[in-house]
């Protein structure tokens, strides 16, 4: 197998990988080849090999697909919590549909906004290789689609297996312009375990009674924090334990309403089946449990993980798990239950709980589900063990040496003299730069096209300043600068960024995404990083890949990966309250060498600024 290649022989390895490109070769990769291939009888190998495997190959090649989909932007009407709401919605669906494929299938997804607002899809973990162009996010790779336009996104999925989504990347059309992604194992391959009876897929969410829209746009007006949501969800169902879904106990018919508000999901005796829990919430990181059944998880942002046994998993918003629960208890119905991990101090949040049903067959449906245990709201520590419970399933191609080491503080600010604007208002930088998106060209559009005055490539590989970042930190050190800066990355360039969290404002865990890449989480630990003590906790052999990493409160994690996707790409934080007040930055990797080392050219049909 390519993996046994991969720890055993490495040089067969990349023969194997010449022959099967699921994907480009690396900068190392190639440079390691064209060594190779200057004697003789690695040549024949690559023959050899050729003549043994073309068959199943072809037929590998052969399965893979192209999924046509179209998505058209409407808005519909949504009754939840006894009110109706106006929202945005894919194909009139609330969350939208979920998209199915298997690894090596490509996606082409037509999306027709017959909406009041601009609009962007983004694949939230998709790799993009050298199809930067259809990300998504507005105004970093392309400009959004006006109300009544189209685009077409099109891409390849390869060398990722399990659970990612897609959603909105355009003001906080997200709360309910999203859906899932499922990818399937490559055809003639199987999971790295059991097969499941079933699969299940559900995304956690937030529900406002308001337009979501309105809601970010009075923040931003009066500059203070957003109003908190109304409710939670589970694949967009509040759950039993709110009021209104109580409604129906009184007659038979709103008995039958109110069952619309939970969401059943079925089990037998005996079964394994596959849950696919996505964390599709705005601004919240969420717990997740389900009564008297624990979990063993095998995956998380679509990469397989070392199996392990949780009673409860906490996901910051964007970061999915695929979790096997078992049929081996008495036949009945247990609540599945999601609710806020809240790790800022005195910083208002939407404390209810959303509930869904894991039900067996030949249970009774009246019976009352058994309710979980839910950790405390700041249960820190549950959460450390968790997060830091997750190894890759094999041995790591994570860089043991870097070309660039980068060092990025990330939290919250003030700014007390905002232009047009009297009084203080909230903000949130990284490295002291609080990311302002361009308004009339994207930036991948204005690299591509040598725009100048778009944006500078100054962004800072430190703070400008060195301070206690976790401690009590000078009111001097609250306010920003603001900026379009990025960061250029030459190709195949090997990158460790430390994420330092800080506490200005106060401390809180931060769900950092890097568009455009997976990366590799090799340390994570409190208070300040320091590298002279904290370098000797870097996990080189096995560690989680993931595309985003809850950088915990008040202290620290430590990423790596190879600058191998030319391109402009986004790294955020998930929380959309954050990336509204500027937590971002992007990084410029710069072509490599020849075609399959540049980013493709742009679509006919991509958006233009107008």
């Amino acid at each position: 197998s390519p993996t046994f290649l991969k720890l055993q022989y490495p040089s067969l390895y990349l023969h194997h990988r010449l022959i099967f490109p699921t994907e480009e070769l690396t900068a190392c990769e190639l440079e390691t080849t064209m060594e190779l291939l200057k004697q003789p009888h690695h040549c024949f190998l690559v023959f050899l090999f050729g003549l043994v495997l073309l068959f199943p190959a072809a037929l590998s090649w052969k399965d893979a697909v192209t999924h046509v989909h179209q998505f058209v932007i409407q808005e519909a009407s949504v009754k939840r919590l006894c009110k109706t709401q106006h929202v945005m919605t894919v194909n009139g669906m609330y969350p939208g549909p979920t998209l199915e494929i298997k690894n090596g299938d490509t996606l082409s997804v037509k999306v027709i906004n017959k909406g009041k607002y601009n609009i962007t899809i983004h694949w939230h973990g998709v790799r993009q290789m050298r199809t930067g162009w259809a990300d998504g996010p507005e105004f970093v790779t392309q400009c959004p689609i006006r109300p009544g336009g189209s685009y077409t996104y099109r891409f390849t999925v390869r060398g990722q297996e399990g659970t990612l989504w897609w959603h909105a990347h355009s003001t906080w059309l997200r709360a309910t312009v999203y859906g899932a992604l499922l990818i399937q194992p490559r055809e003639g391959t199987n999971f790295p375990f059991a097969k499941p009876n079933r699969q299940s897929t559900l995304l956690l969410g937030e529900w406002w009674n308001a337009n979501p829209v309105d809601v970010v746009r009075e923040a931003t007006r009066t500059g203070a924090a957003p109003n908190i949501s109304d409710a939670y969800t589970i694949n967009g169902q509040p759950g039993d334990l709110y009021n209104c879904s109580k409604q129906g106990l009184f007659s038979l018919i709103k008995i039958l309403i109110a069952a619309t508000y939970t969401v059943v999901v079925p089990i037998s005796s005996g079964e394994t089946n596959l849950l696919r829990v996505v964390n599709s919430a705005m601004n919240q990181p969420l717990f997740f449990t389900i009564a008297n059944h624990k979990f063993t998880v095998v995956g998380a942002d679509a990469s397989y993980v070392k199996p392990f046994t949780t009673s409860v998993l906490m996901l910051g918003p964007g970061q999915t798990t695929d979790v096997l629960i078992s049929g081996d208890q008495t036949p009945g119905r247990y609540y599945m239950a999601a609710r806020a991990y809240q790790s800022a101090q005195n910083a208002p949040f939407d404390n209810t709980t959303t509930t869904a049903i894991l039900e067996y067959s030949k249970s009774s449906s009246a019976a009352k589900p058994i309710m979980p245990r839910l950790p405390a709201f700041n249960d820190t520590p549950t959460v450390t063990a968790f997060s830091t419970s997750f190894r890759s399933r094999e041995k790591a191609l994570v860089p043991a040496q870097v070309d660039e080491n980068l060092f990025f503080t990330v939290g919250l600010g003030l700014n007390s003299c905002p232009p047009n604007f009297n009084g203080t208002r909230f903000t949130a930088s990284m490295n002291n730069v609080s990311f302002s998106l361009p308004s009339n060209f994207s930036l991948l559009q204005a690299h591509k096209q040598g725009i100048r005055g778009v944006f500078t490539t100054d962004f800072p590989a430190a703070p400008p300043r060195v301070f206690d970042y976790t401690g009590n930190v000078s009111r001097s050190l609250f306010q920003p600068a603001t900026g379009t800066k990025l960061y250029r990355l030459k190709y195949g360039s090997r990158v460790q960024v430390v994420l330092q969290g800080t506490s200005i404002v106060t401390p809180e865990n931060h769900p950092i995404h890097l568009h455009g890449y997976d990366f590799y989480i090799i340390a994570e630990g409190f208070g300040n990083f320091n590298p002279k003590t904290d370098s000797s906790k870097f996990n080189l052999v096995d560690p989680p890949l993931r595309n985003t990493a809850a950088v915990p409160v008040g202290g620290w994690a430590v990423i790596r990966f190879v600058a191998d996707n030319p391109g402009v790409w986004l790294m955020h934080c998930h929380l959309d309250v954050h990336i509204t007040w500027g937590l971002a930055m992007a990084f410029l990797v710069e072509d490599g060498v020849g075609k399959l080392e540049a980013i493709e050219p742009p679509p006919e049909d991509l958006p233009i600024c107008s």
